[in-house]
């Protein structure tokens, strides 16, 4: 046999040398709910291993990161007070916004990236402004755009609007520029489903709408087609990255948006991934550190150039490691 594809297989050193996705710690975001109140580290129930963290805790949990070597987070903010205007989104005492002026005093080397979405913070449950009872897509803009102006004062390095609204990134970065922040990347959701995999964030981050389901905004999970127009459309308006929301059961549209779109891409490996693994991990049923790797490999295998996960501390020591990389 001349053709022997077994010859590049037989040594450590020669499979990382022919390796064709290589992944490294400065690619991981690591999401970080933060809460209202003082003194509090308590663990979600239903994500074992992640925590709700009071402003004054937060260094704790951001020492925690820097320790491990990720070098970038995600904001979000669960306040003591909800209404239907969303108030605390946008107000400059908002926990977010105290959260990233602590954060950025005690750690300023790490990268913020704030979710800039209306769910945690209105008393309804859904991401925008009602209208009876229908998330009234014009209306919400004016708010969104208003919190994400409200991060960037208050010290945020990207914004990530997650809302799923037609035009958001366009008012975004309109608001943004008139203020002086024209150099704030955004991170926008643009192919977000209506996923069963979101369940444990909700109980994280408080979030269950009170009525009806959020199918009217986000996107059906039978299409991928229509994928490729959201991002089509958020690239015109001006995102800087673009991201599909969940991550390992929508990597054929990972795949899809990577070819029509020359932006980084982003992919967010969601609580119910993070909890399906932990539960099985827990029954003894699976080997929790290699399913860990092979999914993020997969990920990135299929086009990410960013890879937001609640496992991100312990995929940066599984490369300290040499497991993955």
């Amino acid at each position: 046999m001349i053709k022997r594809p077994r010859r590049l297989r037989g040594n450590e050193n020669l499979r990382k040398m022919v390796r064709e996705t290589r992944v490294d710690k400065s690619s991981l975001i690591y999401p970080i709910f933060v809460k209202d109140g003082t003194g509090i580290r308590e663990e979600i129930f239903s994500m074992e291993g992640q925590y709700r963290y009071s402003v004054d805790q937060l260094p704790h949990g951001l020492e925690e990161v820097m320790k491990a070597g990720v070098s970038s987070v995600m904001l979000f903010g669960i306040p003591a007070h909800k209404d239907d205007r969303a108030s605390q989104a946008y107000d400059q005492n908002g926990v977010i916004q105290r959260a990233l002026r602590e954060a950025k005093k005690t750690f300023p080397e790490l990268y913020y990236i704030t979710d800039v979405c209306l769910c945690e913070y209105t008393s309804h449950g859904h991401c925008g402004m009602l209208c009876g009872h229908e998330v009234d897509n014009d209306s919400t803009l004016k708010v969104l755009a208003g919190t994400a102006l409200s991060h960037a004062e208050a010290g945020a390095d990207m914004v990530a609007p997650s809302d799923m609204m037609d035009g958001r990134v366009a008012a975004i970065r309109k608001r943004l520029d008139e203020n002086d922040f024209s150099e704030i990347p955004i991170m926008s959701y643009a192919v977000k489903y209506a996923s069963g995999f979101y369940a444990p964030f909700r109980d994280a981050a408080d979030s269950a709408p009170a009525f009806g389901n959020r199918r009217s905004y986000q996107m059906d999970y039978h299409n991928s087609r229509e994928g490729i127009k959201e991002v089509l459309l958020d690239e015109e308006e001006g995102a800087d990255i673009i991201m599909v929301k969940p991550a390992l059961s929508y990597l054929d549209v990972v795949v899809k948006v990577r070819e029509a779109t020359n932006l980084p891409v982003a992919a967010y490996s969601v609580s119910g991934e993070y909890a399906m693994i932990k539960a099985a991990a827990g029954k003894g049923w699976i080997d929790e550190k290699s399913i860990v790797c092979e999914t993020a490999v997969a990920v990135f295998r299929a086009g990410v150039q960013s890879y937001l996960t609640y496992y991100a501390k312990e995929l940066a020591g599984y490369m300290d490691e040499g497991l993955i990389g």
